[in-house]
Parts: structure tokens; sequence; C-alpha cells
């Protein structure tokens, strides 16, 4: 008989997202189910706004992935208008969103994903000295990782626990026999941790020297940006070139080592070996290195075929809500979207936990929608960028690939699994904090000679008109969509990375990457499972951005009571 196992919510992530499985008799998934359960939104209020007003709107979308949304945003008004912004501009914009890309990664991998590959129980057995020599094993000068720094941190947290009050490592699955580093590597890893809570604030101030503040930055608008005395302040411009080498030095020092420590110490870990059971994989252009070009390149990967990559056509992106709590009367193309919601309740059942409410699979059960690419499921994200450049040939991508492989001991296929996919993101996090310098360089040359940040738009009332904008966002590919008329927004459509990836089953039966990647999935502890939580971590969950239903009235449409039974 299959027991069904309910985690609601799925913590440290951005949002609420709930995810059921149903295990078999030796606990191997069968069949899986994403549901995001509670909804909020920004698409219909921006109906009847100036479309000047779209970006700072549109970032309000999520407290995470705030500068993404407002710049895909305002590129989408910009594509509409056909308004032709300055070189200073692009390159203003492409450094807050490199610096977004760094914090959010090192963010992701340490704060909210660390514990499903840290056991901070194991590390108060290590050795600190012992440790201080594993640490040499993966990077010839290791921050953090002295026997003193470690000996410190692990009495840090000893104290925690011997107060009871262990913060943000409570409530979780110590001692899980799905962990795999040994009590040394496990003091590293923690010791990063804490020291990943400092660099997130040196990176967060990157994004703030141009940005203005962080997070919702104010200094980019339709036609250009406003930080202009940031951009000719020789202070200004080396404080963001300082804190870029401390971040970078991070990067190099702490996550590129932890990341090779655990592909060497989970690479027999089957619950991190698959997790890419959706083998269609899209990106789209990101890094500015010219005034048109770009280091990461777009394209879409089939069937994990890295031999061939086709280009993205954007008009080929549909939103079904087949299984979703919204109405429609099929697949529609983002510039003609609705968001027209249709709720339907759970279904109790047993689970793991007693009974519970279930979602109804037969009929609708999320506020996500699921996106299909030329009607297929396809995912986005790091893992998507690495793959898609990698198979491009992109020098900077394939060396760090190649390299990471040839360390770790991993063959390329390697690449399409939890781990890979945890690697992807770190390998992306590398490579744009080794290049994102150019783009300074770029900008500080042009400087010289050009010192122009804005075009003033125009919008005539008697037109109309249509634009896109699409970026490659730190969790994947973002897209926005917009139509005007009347100078005003008359429809509105953000497709982003999370729909992409937690969209349930389409109205074909094709399953998106959240579910399929739990399918054949084996869970040691069906009452903690912890491999489930770490293949839904290595995708950065962020529910917030992926859902977007409001009443622009401001009534209530329904109320929710989320149930933590069984939450880690």
């Amino acid at each position: 008989m299959n027991t069904r196992v309910v985690i609601d919510p799925i913590t440290r992530i951005e949002g609420h997202l709930r995810i059921e499985v149903e295990l078999n008799e030796e606990n191997v998934v069968q069949k899986a189910w994403a549901s995001s359960t509670l909804f909020r939104g920004l698409e219909i209020i921006l109906k009847g706004r100036t479309p000047f007003d779209v970006g700072l709107l549109a970032q309000r979308i999520c407290g995470v992935c705030t500068y993404s949304h407002y710049l895909c945003g305002t590129l989408a008004v910009e594509n509409a208008i056909g308004a032709q912004v300055p070189p200073n501009a692009k390159y203003i914009r492409s450094l807050l969103f490199d610096s977004l890309h760094m914090h959010d990664h090192i963010v992701h991998f340490y704060i909210l994903a660390g514990m499903d590959w840290i056991d901070v129980v194991s590390a108060l057995s290590a050795d600190p000295a012992k440790a201080a020599q594993v640490a040499m094993q993966y990077s010839q000068v290791p921050m953090a990782a002295g026997e003193g720094e470690l000996r410190s941190v692990q009495e840090k947290v000893k104290a925690l626990v011997d107060s009871g009050k262990l913060g943000p490592f409570s409530n979780a699955y110590w001692g899980n026999k799905s962990y795999r580093f040994t009590p040394e590597q496990n003091l590293i890893g923690l010791s990063h941790y804490f020291q990943a809570l400092k660099i997130q604030r040196t990176a967060a101030e990157m994004m703030a020297v141009f940005g203005g503040k962080n997070p919702h930055p104010q200094s980019i608008v339709v036609g250009g940006i406003t930080s202009v005395r940031d951009m000719l302040d020789p202070a200004r411009l080396q404080e963001w070139q300082q804190k870029w080498q401390y971040v970078k030095e991070f990067v190099e020092r702490c996550y590129y080592p932890d990341v090779l420590m655990a592909a060497e110490a989970f690479k027999t870990e089957a619950s991190v070996l698959g997790g890419a059971n959706v083998r269609n994989f899209m990106a789209t252009d990101e890094l500015l290195l010219g005034p048109d070009t770009t280091l990461y390149q777009q394209g879409v990967i089939r069937n994990g075929d890295l031999s061939k990559v086709e280009d993205v056509d954007p008009m080929m992106i549909e939103e079904d809500v087949s299984h979703a709590w919204y109405t429609a009367p099929g697949p529609q193309q983002p510039w003609d979207g609705t968001t027209i919601p249709q709720h339907t309740p759970f279904i109790e059942r047993d689970t793991v936990y007693g009974p519970l409410p279930t979602v109804d699979e037969a009929g609708k059960y999320s506020w996500v929608k699921s996106p299909r690419y030329g009607g297929e499921p396809v995912e986005v994200g790091p893992l998507s960028a690495i793959l898609v450049n990698y198979a491009r040939g992109t020098p900077e991508v394939v060396d760090a690939v190649n390299t990471f492989l040839t360390q770790a001991g991993l063959p390329k296929e390697a690449l399409f699994s939890t781990l890979g996919r945890t690697a992807a993101r770190m390998l992306q996090c590398l490579v744009t904090s080794r290049n994102c310098i150019r783009t300074f360089d770029a900008l500080v040359t042009n400087v010289n000679s050009d010192q122009s940040t804005y075009i003033q738009p125009t919008i005539d009332p008697d037109k109309e008109y249509k634009g896109y904008a699409m970026l490659e966002a730190p969790r994947g590919l973002l897209s926005h969509w917009i139509r005007i008329k009347g100078a005003l927004v008359e429809n509105y459509q953000a497709v982003v990375p999370t729909t992409w990836n937690a969209g349930p089953i389409d109205g074909e039966g094709k399953v998106g990457p959240y579910e399929a990647s739990l399918i054949g999935l084996k869970v040691l502890e069906p009452e903690k499972p912890l491999e489930v939580i770490r293949v839904i971590h290595s995708f950065d969950p962020c529910m917030a951005c992926s859902v977007h239903v409001m009443d622009h009235k401001g009534r209530s449409l329904s109320e929710f009571r989320v149930d933590p039974t069984g939450c880690q």
C-alpha cells in the first residue's frame, strides 16, 4: 500500500510551497505534487497604470528578486515603445544585476539550502585541528577554516545547543542517513555558513552603490538610470570594486571548495544523483560585456542533448491552467494571458502523519500556472544557463565546468542531477564573479568619452504598444509582457522562473520540473524526508514571484489555514 507524505510548508524558501509525495512499500516516490497554497500579486493592479511606474510596482512581486522584476518590467516598457537607452545605463543596470546574482547564489547555498548538506549536530563532534587540515584539500587558501576559527564556531553552536535555543538550526532532520559529510567537513561548512551571513551583506551593499538601496533599488527608470553622481564619482566606483573583490574572494575560497567537497562526499548518495527528469532546458542572454554583447548566451536544449542548441523563440511561450486555481479557455500566450481565480478544496486522506488535507490531483491544486515552451515543460535556472552555454562553447563556462568535473571526479552526465543543479548555481556565481569586472571596466572606459545616462521616452496616447523583456534572473529565465493602450497598461503578465519549474501537471498530462524531479527518489525516513527537501531546495523556490493573484478592489477572495504538521 502506498504512503502519502505531506511537507507543508517547505521552509527556507521565499513564499508558501507545499510538496506531497506518494511512496511505495520500498519508500520510493511514485507520484509527486507541488502546490503553492497562499496567493498574492501585482499583475492585475498594474492595469490602468502609467507604464512609467511599471518597474517600481513590478519589483514588489518579491522581496528577494526585487531588482529582477524592476529591471524586467522597465525593459518590457522600453521594448514596447522602442526606447534605446545609452550604454552607460546598460552597464549600470548590468552591474546591479551581477551583484544580485552573487548575493542570491551565496544566500541560497548557505542560508537556505546549506542545512540539506551540512549536519550541524555532527559538527559538534569534529576535531577542529583535523578539520583545518581537511579544508586544505579543497582550497590552497581556505577562508574561515583555521583551527582557532573552527573551534570558535564549534563553541558558538555548542552554546546554542546547551541553551536549548537552536534558532535557525532547530527542527531539522539532523542525523538523517542521507547526510554524507564527515564531522570535520560539517564543521567547515558550518563555519562558512556564518561567514556567508557577513558576505551577503557586502553583496547587498554592492547593489546599493548604484541602486540607491537594497532591497527594492530605485535608480532605474524607463529611458535610463538616475544614479549619475555615483557613476561619475571615483570613490563610489572604487567602493563597488572593493566590495566585488571581497565577495569574489569568498566565492573562490569558500563557495567553490564547499561544493567541490559536497561533490566528493555525495557522489555515491543516490538521492542527489537524480532529480533532473525534465531534460529540456532554456536560458537567455545575460552579463553585459559591451553595448550589445553578453557573456551568457540564450538557447534551448531538448532531451538533454548538448550537441544541439536552438535559439529561444519567445512566441512559443504559453501558460496552462488546467490544474492551477485559475480558469482560462486553454493555454495562453502571455500578451493575452488572464488571471481569473477558481479555487477548489483539498481532499482529506491518511498520510504518514495521520489524516491531513491533501491535493486533488485530478482537479486543481496550485496557485502556480504551468508555462510551456512549444507545449513542452522546460527547466530554467542556473543549471539551464550553464548547460546552454557549455553546449554553445562559451569559453568561460566550458573552462569552469570542465575544471570542476575533473577535480570532483564526476562525468558530464552528473550535471543532470540535484548535485549538478547545486554545482551549476555555484559555477554560475563563479563565472559571474570573475567576469562582471569586465562590465565595470567597460563602464569606466565609456564614461571617459560619454556621460549620457538617459533618453526622454515618449508614449503616444493614440497608439497601441506591445512589448516584452527576457532576462536571466538568479533563479532562471524571467519574462514580462505588456500591452499599452491610451498611454496606460492594458494587460500585464510575468512568467517567472519558479512558475516554469513549480507548475502543476498540464492539460496534456505533462509533468513540470519540481514534480518530475521527485519521481524515483528513495526516502530513507518518510517522517523526515530530507531527500525531498534537498531536491526541491536545489531549484531555489521563490513562490512569491510565481503567484500573482489579487483582487484589485481589496476584497478577500479566500482564507487558508496552514497546518505545519511534519514540517522541517
